[in-house]
């Protein structure tokens, strides 16, 4: 990414652009640019195409892009969406097969990674996990974005990694859902009513309270900035949580699931 990085500030500087007034060509932030150039967020296809038209480059950035060794421990596809994750403003996150990665234990998500088909060596599978709980760290920050998490209980009839484990996770559940500005609800089986059965998802705000949405599959993901795309699962979202407990029933549940172990 260093490479790409510096490729872009050579090419930027021969324009006669600094940081900011690229930036503003663009609309986005005087930040990305830096960061970017810097080698800390990666440059993205369809942005490496607009700069190489604006700056004369002749496709080298986006050669530079394509041609990137794929040694980072994140899929490329999902880089994006860690980038917004890691930025915005307002989350909420409904899922149905696992707990969400914001909210795993150690020992929960190496569990999920020894379930991956095909199988990871020990070494890779415990990279995958310090990446997983870096991210983490988004809800511990001064100003934290304002979380929402709604979780099929389903998801936590699984007992991945044995008792000990599903214990553990039970335990830090119930200690996240005291967290400031984060909301927990757990949407009960045996319901007659479901807005989530397509599948989990992610809502997203940016700074600049544009709205994005996230959904994945098998084998790769999708970031969504249709309006209205995003605005139908925004209300299958609100919709989720009347269906699901609210967070002090939530709370309530978790309890008796520890009651039980």
């Amino acid at each position: 990414m260093r490479m790409v990085g510096a490729l872009l500030a050579v090419h930027r500087e021969a324009a006669g652009y600094t940081q900011k007034s690229l930036a503003e060509r663009f609309v986005i932030g005087e930040e990305l640019i830096a960061s970017i150039e810097q080698g800390r967020r990666p440059l993205k296809l369809d942005l490496a195409v607009q700069l190489d038209e604006l700056l004369g480059t002749k496709r080298t950035l986006e050669t530079a892009v394509e041609n990137m060794p794929e040694v980072d421990l994140v899929p490329r596809w999902a880089e994006e969406y860690l980038d917004c994750e890691r930025e915005a403003i307002a989350i909420s996150v409904y899922e149905s097969l696992l707990v969400p990665g914001q909210l795993q234990t150690e020992g929960y998500a190496r569990a999920v990674f020894r379930s991956r088909i095909p199988l990871h060596d020990e070494d890779e599978i415990e990279r995958f996990v310090a990446t997983r709980i870096e991210r983490q760290a988004i809800l511990h920050r001064k100003v934290p974005p304002i979380t929402s998490f709604v979780i099929w209980e389903a998801a936590l009839q699984d007992r991945l990694g044995g008792d000990e484990v599903y214990a553990e996770q039970l335990r830090h559940l119930r200690e996240y859902a005291e967290l400031p500005g984060l909301a927990l609800q757990i949407l009960p089986l045996g319901r007659t009513a479901h807005a989530g059965l397509e599948g989990p998802f992610v809502l997203l705000e940016t700074p600049e309270h544009q709205r994005l949405a996230y959904t994945e599959t098998q084998r790769g993901s999708k970031l969504i900035a249709d309006p209205d795309e995003v605005a139908i699962l925004t209300q299958k979202y609100a919709m989720l949580r009347t269906q699901a407990l609210n967070s002090e029933d939530t709370v309530g549940l978790l309890d008796r699931l520890l009651g039980e172990q």
